[in-house]
């Protein structure tokens, strides 16, 4: 899951979850998010054949992947 995907579902802004995840990074398991590269992103959005740039999101801005089991 995308950040801007957990956003979407928690109704804030991304870089609001952002924030509060960095403030609160005691509360989370190390493996819980992780940052991709920029090529690692495009070959993510080809697979999935979307594209994040409709959403919202900065072209050339690599997202912050958060793994959440909901």
């Amino acid at each position: 899951m995308l950040d801007a995907d957990l956003a979407l579902l928690y109704e804030v802004e991304t870089r609001n979850l952002n924030k509060a995840v960095r403030r609160n990074l005691d509360r989370f398991p190390d493996d819980f998010m992780f940052q991709i590269t920029t090529e690692e992103y495009e070959i993510l959005m080809f697979q999935i054949g979307t594209s994040r740039s409709e959403q919202g999101n900065v072209l050339g801005r690599t997202p912050q992947i958060t793994l959440s089991i909901l």
